[in-house]
């Protein structure tokens, strides 16, 4: 039997969901493949035990815009 998937969604910037794509297509690996990737790597380095040495930047930056998104009555969580 296959391993139960689970479907992510997000709102993004037409910029941020190009980029996701063309990094992904560079790579040579689908979107899904990266972010399991991804999920992997930080359940092996999780955020709140230091990551990596830009987590903190990057969580920094995700807070900031939930915060625009929030003033301006976006949503898009």
């Amino acid at each position: 039997m296959p391993e139960e998937r689970r479907a992510i969604h997000a709102y993004l910037t037409a910029d941020s969901h190009e980029i996701w794509h063309n990094v992904a297509e560079e790579a040579g690996v689908s979107l899904s493949g990266f972010l399991e990737a991804l999920a992997a790597d930080m359940g092996t380095n999780p955020p709140d035990g230091g990551g990596h040495p830009r987590w903190n930047e990057i969580v920094k930056a995700a807070r900031k815009i939930d915060a625009q998104r929030r003033r301006r009555g976006g949503g898009g969580n």
